[in-house]
């Protein structure tokens, strides 16, 4: 009978850090094996397949892997699946390489087509993003067992070396513990089998799983490091570290002035009391100490710049052909289903402002500490902002990076109908000065007239479109502009009489949610379609996509009005029950819009080589002859559901990665 659905978990082992370097770098290590495969065919009972103990795959299993007809299912299946990619290369090179490979693969991965992630459809359905975290939400028969954890570093983890050669540990060396993770890989396939039937009801649309598998051929195809860059790097900024701490030690008399204690209390001796010694808090305090304190901290603000710890982390992931892999994770941040940075964490990358980017790029290139330290008086500050840099196109190709312009601006203006913003974008003005000018009743052109107000404005459109006030406008940025509390108030208030339909917006989303939560019922606004459905809060964007919110309810907030709360994963990584409201809501809607126009954007593009994507941006490794302009307008399309919506991408060309 043939397999129509192959549910499977692997065990495996490698000398390299899976957690450090993710699944490529982990999957490219010549000790890399699978150990254990555990599956379930249609549905039927599980069975594991102990290939350390020399047991091979039914022939049925093994062609179904090759198999696109048949449908793969598993929890965070990339890393089945780039494992799986793998092994076949090394122990069934005729079944692989009879298998058709993507034309465009870099790396020559089983094609996503034929994958569905357990991860990715629980996550739409806002659950954890764990196995046994999903398991514990769903209160499921089968939960995963928690001695994994020691039989994975026994087994799966070298318990010495030979050299250099890792040493593992084999079934014969512990039958008992051996037959417990056996035990453990079956009960995986059968959570995830709990988990499926259980989330079966909400099926993740079959657009939605196209978008996964073109995020999984990005994750694919990865982006080339320049290594001779990156090895200089950690090199120079471990010289620089060394000297910075030699001098900090010097100045201070302490053993260790990288130490938070010591430091705070070298601090406390010389009259200067700080609760962090975060990067803010430092910031502020600078300027208020004796130069010889500030020197103090301004030395070791640059100890402690911990954005050049990506150089490790670009050579911790970096695979055998010179490319890193698999820094994107889907659904990662389920309220919006935006993407999340992994491993080297392209989502938070440092900018870069030196004017001589170039110039800097090529004295590490060549490792030319001397005259580094001589033109750039903080060394880890402009190791920082060339990051960016050490991702390059392969030789003779460019980069072309594009993004959106004012996307959310653009699209919470289209959501609410506040025409005066839409008429500014359809007229190509800045959105800031035009803001400022709604606000102040006056013309502000940037670097002319009333200019000044410009930085007002940008404040207040990047603090106030989700209904933030004071907190929001100081978290921008709004105290290195030297405004009063009392100055910030009347910002907040002259921007909300600029935007009465965004305003308007808030109070209309809050209350379609709450009447479809506390009715358990549908509603609508603004072209959103809010829904009570078996214990979760479904928000229906145009795309006809879905937020989810897991058992909402309708709780008395500290201002005595009603709110939503639900289920789900704080800021401190933990399931806990949250908390959210009229700006919030609507902020997860408009950033779900824009993710949904940036991933549309991404399909228009496919035909390209698109190795990155960053928020609202995308990085293509071009042919030469592409046209950066067609990229442009073909990024700028609008999809049939967001009619009226006045998109417009930018974009550049360049030799190494930067923010331009």
């Amino acid at each position: 009978m043939a397999i129509s659905t192959l549910l499977l978990d692997l065990e495996t082992k490698s000398d390299v850090d899976l957690t450090k370097s993710g699944v490529y770098r982990y999957a490219d290590s010549p000790y890399f094996d699978i150990l254990l495969f555990a599956y379930s065919v249609d549905d039927s009972p599980v069975k594991v397949i102990d290939l350390a103990s020399g047991e091979s795959l039914p022939d049925d299993i093994l062609h179904a892997l090759t198999d696109d007809s048949v449908t793969k299912h598993s929890f965070n299946a990339s890393f089945e699946r780039v494992c799986l990619s793998v092994w076949l290369k090394r122990n069934y090179p005729d079944i692989f390489h009879s298998y058709s490979i993507p034309q465009d693969s870099v790396g020559n991965y089983l094609s996503p087509d034929s994958w569905h992630c357990s991860m990715a459809a629980s996550a739409y359905l806002g659950l954890p993003l764990t196995l046994a975290g999903v398991g514990s939400v769903l209160k499921l028969e089968q939960q995963k067992m928690t001695e994994g954890k020691a039989l994975i570093k026994y087994f799966c983890v070298p318990y010495a070396y030979d050299g250099d050669k890792p040493l593992f540990h084999v079934p014969s060396d512990a039958t008992d513990k051996w037959a417990v993770f056996k035990a453990y890989n079956k009960r995986d396939v059968e959570t995830e089998m709990g988990i499926e039937k259980k989330i079966s009801r909400f099926p993740v649309p079959y657009f939605v799983w196209k978008e996964y598998h073109l995020d999984q051929e990005i994750n694919d195809r990865g982006i080339q490091l320049d290594l001779p860059l990156v090895h200089n790097a950690i090199r120079i900024g471990d010289c620089a570290k060394q000297h910075l701490t030699e001098k900090l030690c010097e100045l201070t008399g302490l053993e260790n002035p990288n130490s938070v204690q010591q430091m705070k209390g070298w601090l406390k001796s010389h009259g200067v009391e700080i609760e962090s010694l975060g990067k803010k808090e430092v910031q502020e305090l600078i300027d208020k100490v004796p130069p010889e304190i500030r020197e103090v901290l301004l030395l070791r603000q640059q100890t402690s710049k911990s954005s050049v710890k990506k150089y490790s982390a670009m050579r911790n992931a970096v695979c055998s052909d010179g490319r890193a892999r698999g820094m994107f994770q889907f659904y990662g941040a389920n309220r919006t289903g935006r993407e999340a940075g992994r491993i080297i964490q392209l989502q938070n990358l440092p900018q870069n402002h030196i004017p001589d980017l170039e110039a800097a790029r090529n004295l590490v290139l060549s490792g030319d500490m001397e005259a580094l330290e001589l033109l750039y008086e903080d060394i880890p500050d402009t190791l920082s902002q060339l990051i960016r840099t050490a991702f390059v196109p392969k030789a003779g190709y460019k980069f072309i990076v594009a993004d959106f312009s004012a996307i959310e601006a653009r699209v919470i203006a289209w959501l609410a109908g506040e025409q005066w913003r839409m008429n500014a974008f359809a007229n190509g003005e800045d959105i800031y000065c035009a803001s400022a000018s709604k606000m102040f009743g006056v013309p502000v052109v940037k670097h002319g007239v009333n200019g000044h107000l410009r930085q007002k404005g940008k404040v207040a459109e990047l603090a106030c479109g989700y209904g933030g006030s004071v907190g929001a406008m100081k978290a921008m940025g709004a105290d290195a502009i030297g405004l009063s509390d009392n100055e910030l108030k009347q910002i907040v208030t002259d921007w909300r009489k600029a935007s009465p339909n965004i305003v308007q917006l808030w109070w209309d989303v809050e209350r379609a949610a709450i009447k479809a939560v506390g009715g358990k019922t549908q509603t609508e606004a603004h072209g959103i379609k809010f829904s009570y459905e078996s214990g979760f809060l479904f928000i229906e964007l145009p795309s006809g996509r879905r937020l989810a919110y897991v058992k909402p309810r309708i709780e008395e907030n500290r201002f005595g009005g009603e709110s939503i709360t639900y289920d789900g994963v704080g800021t401190s990584k933990k399931w806990q029950r949250l908390e959210t409201y009229s700006g919030k809501l609507v902020e997860n809607i408009v950033q779900g819009i824009a993710r949904d126009l940036l991933f549309y954007s991404l399909q228009t593009l496919s035909h390209c080589f698109i190795v990155g994507h960053i928020h609202d941006e995308m990085i293509i490794e071009a042919d030469r002859r592409m046209s950066l302009q067609a990229v442009c307008e073909q990024m700028a399309r609008t999809p049939k559901w967001a009619k009226g919506l006045l998109l417009r991408a930018d974009g550049y060309e360049c030799e190494f990665y930067k923010k331009d």
